[in-house]
């Protein structure tokens, strides 16, 4: 994958429409926005397109309509809220494609911004439909691509439309791929990764390409108990993906063919079930993972396990971590997770968090300004961690 790719900055957009793909996929209750944060993370780029007499079209997605018109899945309240933080009125279509949309296009002014509807309250939409994408492209003259959580999806809106309109990165995709693409091209070393997460099977791939790239490769989360069983250890009632038993052994055998430190970790915190609900106060104990009781469950790195890990981040001079290291919703379950946000905040090295479930604890335990960068895709950064081609991105004019 071709990570040199040309920017807003590096083409003319006075007096052009620009169709600019974002992300407003906010989360909400009753109607209101409960966090901003995407919206606000869009504002640079929209703000140097008004500021350079760009005519602006904004596009997103809300929640999965499944090309059914939701009025509670209307970007409105996105118009509303982004008005309020640019200062000035964005116009608000009626329409994704339709008469109101075009109307509405045609008519802006230099430095208009306007939000067409809910992209995916047509059926097209997430199947790329070449013919959504031609009328999505019929109303600009130029496509901003600025939504890295959707850059792994070839949906008109991401990547259909640069079939017919001159594309570029927004901001925010830029910072991800010049970020992200430097630490798995050409990282500063030692280059440490830290996958968590419950399965195996979601990370099989980033795991392989990561052997290939890292110096050391450290496993936790409810996937580390598959690999602690490849290694003929009892885990109890942990969690064990029994099908992936022998993939484990073979990146176990992989990783030390390659010279590629691979860390498990040493002790656990062990409960007799989950809790229920989920962030219900609960008793644990500590064991070595060697000794976990065949009545138990693992849910955590323990203590040691925390050491081990924070002490390779401390020698590391790029770290990239995806996945938290036991069932961090759970306050007591989550000291693995925090050491782990803790060894990144104070680490001198280039520190990347993939987005999901470590991002949000990054952000929920206060360390999000001491991380060098935190993606805004779960998914996207995922397959970006994979090696995997990104639609989204792929169809972004080369420098």
């Amino acid at each position: 994958m071709n990570y040199n790719k040309k920017s807003v900055e590096e083409i003319e957009v006075r007096g052009k429409r620009v169709l600019c793909r974002c992300d407003f996929n906010v989360p909400t209750k009753e109607g209101k926005i409960t966090s901003d944060k995407r919206i606000v993370a869009a504002l640079p780029t929209i703000e140097y397109l008004i500021k350079n007499g760009a005519r602006v079209i904004l596009c997103s997605h809300m929640g999965k309509p499944k090309g059914e018109w939701k009025p509670e899945l209307s970007l409105k309240i996105v118009a509303d809220r982004l008005s309020e933080l640019l200062g000035k009125e964005v116009i608000m279509a009626a329409d994704v494609v339709g008469e109101d949309a075009k109307a509405k296009a045609a008519a802006l002014q230099d430095g208009d911004v306007m939000l067409i509807e809910n992209v995916r309250y047509i059926k097209g939409e997430t199947k790329n439909d070449p013919e959504l994408s031609k009328e999505l492209a019929s109303m600009a003259d130029i496509f901003v691509n600025d939504a890295f959580g959707t850059a792994h999806r070839a949906h008109s809106s991401t990547a259909g439309v640069a079939d017919y309109l001159p594309a570029v990165s927004g901001y925010l995709v830029q910072k991800e791929v010049s970020i992200m693409g430097k630490a798995l091209a050409d990282p500063d070393r030692p280059f440490v990764a830290i996958l968590g997460g419950s399965k195996v099977s979601d990370k099989l791939n980033v795991i392989n390409n990561l052997l290939e790239k890292v110096n050391t490769l450290i496993i936790g989360g409810g996937m580390a108990y598959t690999f602690l069983a490849a290694k003929g250890y009892g885990i109890g009632k942990s969690l064990l993906d029994e099908e992936k038993l022998e993939y484990c052994r073979d990146m176990m055998a992989k990783a030390a063919e390659k010279g590629v430190k691979l860390l498990l970790p040493i002790d656990t915190a062990i409960v007799e079930s989950f809790p229920s609900p989920i962030d219900a106060e609960i008793e644990v104990a500590y064991c070595g993972c060697d000794a976990i009781p065949e009545n138990m469950i693992g849910v955590d790195i323990g203590p040691e396990s925390c050491k081990l890990f924070a002490e390779a981040v401390k020698e590391a001079k790029t770290v990239v971590w995806n996945g938290p290291m036991g069932v961090f919703e759970n306050p007591t379950l989550a000291k693995g997770t925090i050491a782990i946000a803790q060894a990144l905040a104070d680490s001198d090295a280039v520190t990347i968090v993939g987005g999901g479930d470590s991002a949000a604890a990054c952000e929920q335990l206060g360390f999000a300004n001491e991380i060098t960068h935190i993606s805004t895709g779960g998914g996207a950064s995922l397959e970006f961690l994979e090696g995997l081609e990104l639609p989204g991105i792929a169809c972004l004019q080369d420098k």
